[in-house]
């Protein structure tokens, strides 16, 4: 569970959808009217290396290195944990709350995304 390897991946999706599940919000409603306001260091970090996904996936597309997609799904989980670390999601102030909420759905849909291109299942729960 430590370390660049599949279950620590996973582990990182299932424990940010156990989070997203008691935020209890819906995206499909606030991705019409999404609105981010990143204030502390750790959320533009993990921001930022969000925005880099299609980078990564059209340079593995293109180098058929699938290793540098693993790589980044690493590095996502690593970025997440210190965001999740330094900046409170579920007891944030709401304006803070729904940022969070969102950065931490992204981070779950890309690591599920990533995961099955490199023929990993996820699990909800752990």
């Amino acid at each position: 569970m430590q370390g660049n390897t599949a279950p620590y991946l996973i582990y990182a999706y299932v424990r940010v959808q156990g989070m997203i599940r008691k935020g209890e919000i819906d995206f499909s409603l606030l991705e019409e009217n999404l609105n981010l306001i990143l204030q502390a260091p750790s959320e533009l970090v993990l921001a930022k290396h969000l925005l880099q996904l299609q980078d990564v996936l059209t340079e593995v597309a293109t180098d058929l290195l699938p290793n540098r997609l693993c790589q980044y799904l690493f590095e996502l989980s690593q970025k997440f944990n210190q965001f999740y670390d330094q900046c409170p999601v579920l007891n944030a102030a709401e304006s803070e709350r729904r940022t969070r909420l969102t950065l931490s759905n992204l981070t779950a849909r890309a690591l599920k995304l990533g995961l099955s291109l490199l023929g990993i299942q996820v699990v909800e729960r752990m």
